[in-house]
C-alpha cells in the first residue's frame, strides 16, 4: 500500500504506548480537518499520552513517530515560573 504522505510532519497522542523495536501501540493523529487513528513505531518505548511527531509513512495506516515537546509552548508558559 501506498504511504500517506499527508500525516508527515502532524503530530498526535499516544492512545496505546509504543515498545520500541518490542512493538507498535496506537496514534491518534491530527490531519485532513480532524483526527484519525495509525498504528505507530518508535525506536524507542513511549508512554500512552505521550505527544509524537510523525516522521515517516509506513502505509497501511502504519507510522513511524518520535516524541514530540512543542517549542512554542517554552515561550507562553505561565510568567510565574520565571525567576
Amino acid at each position: 500500500m501506498a504511504q500517506d504522505e499527508a500525516v508527515i510532519g502532524c503530530t498526535g497522542v499516544l492512545l496505546i504506548g509504543t515498545r520500541g523495536v518490542a512493538g507498535p501501540g496506537e496514534v491518534l493523529v491530527s490531519v485532513r480537518g480532524g483526527s484519525e487513528a495509525f498504528v505507530a513505531w518508535s525506536a524507542e518505548p513511549l508512554p500512552v499520552g505521550a505527544t509524537v511527531l510523525v516522521i515517516e509513512s509506513r502505509g497501511a495506516r502504519q507510522v513511524d513517530v518520535i516524541e514530540w515537546a512543542d517549542p512554542l509552548e517554552a515561550l507562553t508558559g505561565d510568567p510565574g515560573d520565571a525567576g
